[in-house]
């Protein structure tokens, strides 16, 4: 192998093998820990066992007043009654050894016949004193488990002592014929510690996509970066609607801090749309809410884990440097809605002065400019708003064109605070069209347009001469596709209401149709927080 292709030995990258590795030597070590605390005792339960049982041996034997009475009136002899009793008792307590010895500690039995008649081999002075001894120690047939007794006859007297011995290899044979099965239940849970590990690791795998530590640190890092340096404001919300997540451009479109983190929107926000937009009890793209003096477009998709991430964006900027741009534009459709009339009055006055008749030619055009200053005053009077007064102002010649009075009620009066223009005026163009078509050909057509504003609320009402529209027709007739007319040639109808609905209601307004005081249709839109501040216009005027 050559040197650039050094074989390198470590953990391995993947989050789910390094977790089963991890969790595999977790599992062994307790494995081998739990086996080595309860081995260390063992032994000594063995042996603590066998001497309990040697006590209990020679405690019986104690007992029985014949042994002290034989002890007594005999020899101690191979064959003598004392012999013949212990060994009774020793074959079947199944005991290495009793001996039965006097208070000078000469045996009178023992499993060995020839030691009979000899001193024992182990201090006895403690069982001679009166007391009971437990102990392991070496003697003439090897090392045993021992337990000692004093031996006293009909009257309490110390006549002796009882000496009982366990072989000890039988209590070490024990403990090693119970280390296959201790074992053997070790490796049983050690096997299922393994296989809880592995299933544990398999599920780790799936949450993080089988990524490395080292991806997932890299993707933390990259997600913290983008989130705080993207210029839209990001919200993260979990399954009981609190905050878990706020970006930078966040906490300063919606004025909030990052101890917001962990609350629930209401608290954080207060109530109101935009906390209404974040938490999903408002539907729909692009919804239009309004947080202090800013104008935000809010986004919301829900998670896999029952929470919601929702996006914002500022178009307050936008709308500022667009409300030039959009009067040009309305101002420029009211020319282009004039062109026709324009031309026709200069047909008239061209065949007026052909015609040599100058002073009819003069009361032509003092009236035709009358006409036109009087109508847009009377529309800048009462709306403020530029661009919505353009369009009024271009609608009321489209109108007189077509044979339709367009009046502007006495109780309008809309000022010049519209945070969304644009979206009020392809409202009111689209129901000052749909009333012109409905409001041509009937006996006295016109079409009354009323514009009020309340606190930051805006109503606007436009009433026709038509036909009206049916009780059962009132919710069709905001249905995209659906309409009474025949589709023109270059496209297709009824996607003006509904866009009007669509838009009153990314705004959370409204928008219903009703029957007018003096026939034909009555469609009211009602824009809840279509206004700025009042300070807040004060302050925009001053800069």
């Amino acid at each position: 192998m050559s040197a650039g292709r050094r074989v390198r030995i470590g953990m391995p990258r993947r989050v789910f093998s390094q977790v089963l590795l991890m969790q595999l030597a977790i599992a062994a070590g307790v494995t081998v820990l739990a086996t080595g605390l309860f081995l260390a005792p063992l032994s000594a339960q063995l042996d603590d066992q066998a001497m309990r049982r040697a006590l209990a041996i020679a405690q019986t034997t104690a007992a029985q007043p014949q042994v002290a009475a034989d002890l007594q009136e005999s020899r101690p002899t191979e064959d003598g009654p004392v012999q013949a009793e212990a060994e009774k008792i020793r074959k079947a307590t199944g005991a290495e050894y009793v001996v039965i010895m006097d208070k000078r500690g000469v045996r009178w039995s023992h499993a060995t016949a020839s030691e009979i008649g000899k001193v024992v081999s182990t201090d006895p002075s403690d069982a001679l004193a009166g007391h009971e001894v437990m102990e392991i120690d070496n003697g003439t047939l090897g090392r045993s488990a021992r337990g000692k007794v004093p031996l006293r006859d009909t009257e309490g007297d110390i006549v002796g002592a009882v000496s009982v011995g366990i072989e000890y290899d039988s209590v070490r044979d024990r403990l090693i014929h119970a280390i296959p099965g201790l074992f053997a239940y070790a490796g049983g849970a050690l096997a299922v510690g393994a296989l809880a590990a592995y299933l544990i690791s398999r599920r780790v795998q799936r949450q993080t996509r089988d990524l490395a530590f080292s991806d997932i640190s890299a993707l933390l890092a990259e997600r913290e970066a983008m989130l705080h340096g993207i210029r839209e404001g990001v919200v993260a919300l979990d399954r009981g609607g609190r905050i878990r997540l706020l970006n930078d451009e966040a906490q300063r479109l919606l004025t909030l801090d990052p101890e917001a983190i962990g609350k629930t929107l209401d608290v954080a926000l207060g109530p109101g749309r935009t906390t209404d937009v974040l938490a999903g009890r408002v539907t729909g793209k692009d919804l239009l809410t309004v947080r202090g003096p800013r104008v935000l477009v809010a986004n919301r998709m829900p998670t896999d884990d029952g929470g919601a991430v929702a996006t914002l964006r500022d178009r307050t900027e936008l709308e500022q440097l667009g409300r030039e741009l959009d009067s040009t534009r309305g101002l420029i459709d009211a020319l282009r809605a004039k062109d026709h009339e324009h031309a026709n009055h200069l047909h008239t006055l061209l065949g007026l002065l052909e015609l040599e008749m100058y002073d009819d030619a003069v009361e032509f055009v003092g009236e035709t400019v009358g006409t036109h200053r009087a109508t847009a005053e009377q529309v800048t009077e009462k709306i403020h708003d530029p661009l919505l007064a353009a369009l009024l102002v271009g609608k009321a010649t489209v109108a007189a064109e077509r044979g339709v009075s367009l009046r502007i009620s006495d109780d309008t009066l809309l000022p010049d605070r519209l945070i969304d223009p644009q979206g009020l005026v392809t409202i009111a163009g689209n129901l000052v069209d749909n009333a012109l078509d409905a409001a041509v050909g009937s006996l006295h057509p016109h079409v009354e347009i009323a514009l009020r504003a309340e606190g930051r609320a805006v109503e606007l009402q436009v009433r026709d001469s038509g036909i009206g529209v049916p009780a059962d027709k009132r919710e069709l007739i905001f249905t995209e596709g659906w309409s009474t007319k025949e589709p023109p040639a270059h496209g297709k109808r009824g996607i003006g209401l509904a866009l009007v609905r669509r838009l009153a209601e990314r705004q959370g307004g409204r928008a219903r149709v009703a029957d007018a005081p003096d026939g034909g249709a009555e469609f009211t839109v009602v824009l809840p927080e279509a206004l700025t501040r009042p300070e807040l216009a004060a302050t925009e005027e001053t800069r």
